[in-house]
């Protein structure tokens, strides 16, 4: 990684800077992020909580306007125009969450019994609990209060500030829902007036990134022919699919771990996990199954098309079927969302690298390899230059139970968002108080 690009502040932007930082409200973010956590918004359902955020930006000096794509699904969008001139810049993050929390959930998250599985908000001292409370909640509930700050300070903007969120950020496929997420709001928004110079995202992990990752699904079946438990092994015309595919589950899981390593490059490691396998029916547990179905999702690499990680995988398929004869497979790679990248020298990504290295008191480095998805890749897709910079995640310390693993994305300490929106906001002026020609627009 080159070296962040110097563009000092002049005395009048760190004044608006340390203005618009004293102007930053803990109490009131708090309140916005338990306002916002305890309403509902599942992918595809999170018409009310954009609806709140539309309410919201209009209360604090924006003009907001909601985006419907469903009955129950729409966006919010929000803009404070400066004096002219200048840029336009995006904040930007979903506003729905992964899970609905539903009975039949279960068998992705137990029992669901921790705080951060709730589809309702809890608080305690400077915490915020509850599904979403922390991704993606607590990044439209920081944006928001770094949009407040701005506006109280009276900082003399020359650019355009928008406010965006966005359903169906999730890497989900709702069927039921019109096929909602894999990042079909955010070019909704950006059709429909939300179109800037520049967007910043905010994810998770306390580094500036200018590339995410796509994905790639994929489903392997392992054929057999049905049977009946009361038959012996060994018996002729009976395959089992269900036992030769503990088999290939071992092989798949080696070849996404080698498939991550080979297509690292940049700041991504195209990460991958086996998601579940499915089979048989529990109501006739006496008939093995006639296919058993693994399914997975790996990451694309930006320097890698969804084309490529198909082919890629076609060449597993084929040498593990020629290895192991006996084995009767087919696949299909039924999702496929590609990478997205912006040239690491873009205005955007050195204006939120300044802003991290004012806070941190350090030189920004090469981040930790990155292999999460957001609808950054996809701004990024669109033509848009887009940062993306973070907080330390996962929240450590939380005095209610929180589920192991990723778990509801709901726990949020309120102190941790600070810096970043600090970080933020010195992108926001080092961008919005300055002529177009001085970013290269």
């Amino acid at each position: 990684m080159q070296p962040t690009t110097p563009v000092p502040f002049s005395a009048e932007q760190m004044k608006w800077y340390e203005q618009a930082c004293a102007r930053i409200d803990p109490k009131r973010l708090q309140d916005l992020l338990f306002a916002l956590t305890d309403i509902h918004s599942p992918t595809g359902f999170a018409r009310a909580a954009s609806e709140f955020m539309v309410q919201h930006m209009n209360r604090i000096g924006m003009t907001a306007r909601y985006q419907p794509m469903s009955f129950t699904s729409g966006n919010a969008l929000g803009e404070l125009r400066g004096s002219g001139g200048g840029a336009s810049v995006l904040l930007y993050a979903p506003i729905d969450t992964h899970l609905e929390c539903s009975e039949a959930e279960k068998i992705l998250t137990g029992e669901g019994a921790e705080a951060d599985l709730q589809p309702h908000a809890q608080r305690l001292d400077d915490w915020v609990f509850g599904l979403g409370a922390s991704n993606p909640k607590g990044m439209i509930a920081t944006l928001t209060e770094v949009a407040t700050a701005l506006i109280e300070a009276e900082v003399p903007l020359i650019g355009d500030l928008m406010l965006g969120m966005a359903d169906g950020g999730m890497p989900v496929d709702i069927a039921a829902r019109g096929h909602a997420g894999m990042s079909n709001g955010v070019a909704h928004l950006l059709n429909r007036g939300g179109y800037p110079d520049f967007a910043i995202v905010m994810k998770p992990w306390n580094w500036v990134y200018h590339e995410e990752p796509g994905m790639g699904w994929f489903k392997l079946r392992v054929h057999g022919t049905l049977g009946y438990a009361g038959v012996p092994r060994g018996t002729p015309g009976f395959r089992s699919s269900v036992v030769p595919a503990a088999t290939v589950i071992q092989e798949l899981e080696q070849w996404i771990i080698d498939y991550a390593e080979r297509n690292t490059s940049g700041v991504i490691c195209p990460h991958g996990w086996i998601a579940g396998v499915r089979g048989g029916d529990p109501e006739r547990p006496a008939f093995p199954s006639a296919v058993t179905e693994i399914f997975f999702d790996v990451r694309v690499n930006p320097r890698t098309s969804p084309a490529e990680v198909k082919a890629q995988f076609a060449n597993f398929v084929r040498a593990l079927q020629a290895q192991r004869p006996e084995l009767d497979l087919d696949w299909e790679m039924y999702g496929s969302v590609p990478g997205g990248t912006t040239d690491p020298q873009n205005w955007i990504i050195q204006s939120c690298k300044r802003g991290w290295e004012h806070l941190e008191r350090r030189p920004h480095g090469t981040p930790d390899l990155l292999g999460g998805q957001t609808d950054g890749a996809a701004l990024r897709r669109l033509g848009v230059p887009t940062a993306r910079i973070g907080w330390p995640w996962p929240a450590t310390g939380a005095p209610l139970p929180v589920a192991e693993g990723l778990g509801g994305m709901g726990a949020t300490y309120i102190p941790d968002l600070i810096p970043c929106a600090q970080k933020i906001l010195y992108a926001l002026i080092d961008t919005l108080t300055r002529p177009r020609h001085e970013m290269g627009l």
